[in-house]
Order: C-alpha cells, then structure tokens, then sequence
C-alpha cells in the first residue's frame, strides 16, 4: 500500500507540475503581444525589432499618434456606445430575467429556449439584416444605430433568469404584503441580491463592446460615431504609413482604460465573477 501511495503521489505531483507549466506557456503566449506593443511604444522606431537594454525611451510615439487620429473624440464614442448598451441591456435582461423565473405564463419554457437557441447564433451573420433594419430609421452613423443590435442580451437574461431563480420567494410575498408593486420588488429585492450578477455581466459586457469592431465598421461612416476599434484599423492602414511604434502606441491608447480599470479591481472583478458563478 505504501508503494502504491508513493507512486500515486508522485504522479500527483508530475501532474500539478505539469499543469503549472502550461499555465506559465500560455500566460507567456498570451502576454507577448502585450509586452511589444508596450515595447514598440516607448522606444523610437529604430528599435522596433532591435531589443537592446540601452535603448533610449521616449514619448513621441504617443504625440505622434494622438495627433494623427482624433483619439479623444474615438474614445468619447467608445465610451458613450458602451454605456448606452449596458444601460440598455440591465433594464432589458433585468425585466425578461424576472418574467422568466417568477411570471407564469403560457409558452414561457419556449420563450426561453429560444432565448438560449440565440446564444448559438453568430451575429455576424445577422449584418445585412441589421444594416437594413438600421438605415430604414436612419439611424446610421450614430450612437444607437450601433448599440440597438445589442440592446437585448440573451446571455445577460439567461445569467439574471438563473440568479433570480435562487432568490425566496418568501421574499417577494413579505414584499407585496409591504404594498410594493412588481416594479418595486424588482427594485428594492431582486437587483440588491443579484448585484454580483449584474457586476460579472457588466465587466462581459464592457469588455465585448469595448472591442467590438464588424459591426461599428459597417454601420459608421465618420469620426462622429466611430469607436477606438474602428479608428484604430483606419489609423493603422497600411495606405497611412506603416510605422510600428506609433501603431503600438495608439494600440496602448486605445486599450489603457480597460487595462487600468483591470490593474485596479482585478480582486473585485474575479470575486465577482466567482460569486455569479460564471465559469
């Protein structure tokens, strides 16, 4: 027994070793890009492929790409579009997740299923339809043109649907005994609870639409309604000049609020996702 308790032991340990490993290559892997964009960014163009540890730093990348692009006005797009889908997306889940889990109606197993059969569907594949549906409110080339196609979340309502099903339902009947409408009880119960739900779907939410890039290509045409994403593809066109260093700095530009908003709550940001029990 003691030779098989050994032996199994040791293969425990090759395994865990193993596994730490891998994480260390794919951390690594995935970090890289990031290390040269910053590299690039803070040393002259000479230096782009040149790694020497007496290379001279400098800022003139970042005033080179600020004045190259109108990065303030990207990001007040960036910024507005995002908040503009989140506000829209918590009232929305918020209003079908309850109805989900605690208003019985007829068809309501199939409403949800259908709900989850829209998690399967690529979006892209809906562009020309959108594109269509947009331009005939003329909404092109603004702000809600390139959030109503996400307005509604399917996954948002799935992850609120699922949290508010674990809530008593003694809690709501002592609200109602209270005097508070259906409104209310969402309000003053369900949100309060569900706050960890609602700050993991957020952080989803920021950071996919932070990113977005096909659909705000499509449906904006000029600086007015742009996001950083698309901003940063025509600022990095081959037909505006290769220049690898001012690219990595407006990459860094472009990126930097989520990656300082990361630094900064990355605590908050992983218990909350352990708390919704979003795998």
């Amino acid at each position: 027994m003691s030779q098989r308790s050994t032996q199994s032991k040791l293969l425990s340990q090759v395994t865990q070793s193993l596994s730490t490993a891998s994480a260390w290559v794919l951390g690594l892997l995935w970090i890289f890009p990031l290390l040269y964009a910053f590299w690039a960014a803070f040393h002259p163009p000479a230096y782009v492929t040149h790694f020497s540890l007496t290379a001279p730093l400098t800022l003139a990348n970042f005033v080179k790409a600020w004045h190259q692009a109108p990065f303030m006005s990207y990001m007040v797009n960036t910024v507005a579009i995002t908040l503009l889908i989140l506000a829209f997306q918590l009232v929305l889940c918020t209003l079908a997740g309850y109805a989900l889990a605690r208003i019985a109606f007829r068809g309501r197993g199939l409403v949800f299923a259908l709900i989850l059969m829209q998690l399967m569907v690529v979006p892209e594949i809906l562009i020309v339809q959108n594109y269509q549906t947009i331009a005939s409110l003329h909404a092109v080339d603004t702000y809600f043109g390139v959030g109503l196609p996400y307005f509604a979340s399917a996954f948002g309502i799935f992850l609120l649907r699922q949290t508010f099903k674990t809530i008593p339902q003694e809690l709501e009947d002592a609200a109602r005994i209270e005097g508070c409408s259906t409104l209310q009880i969402i309000r003053k119960v369900y949100v309060p609870l569900a706050k960890p739900t609602y700050v993991a779907f957020a952080l989803v939410s920021i950071s996919y639409h932070w990113n977005n890039f096909l659909w705000p290509l499509v449906v904006t045409n000029t600086a007015n309604s742009r996001p950083l994403t698309v901003g940063m593809a025509i600022f990095g066109a081959p037909e505006s000049g290769v220049d690898w260093s001012v690219i990595c700095a407006g990459t860094l530009i472009s990126i930097a609020p989520l990656l300082i908003a990361f630094l900064m709550f990355q605590r908050q940001f992983v218990q909350s996702f352990i708390r919704a029990g979003v795998k």
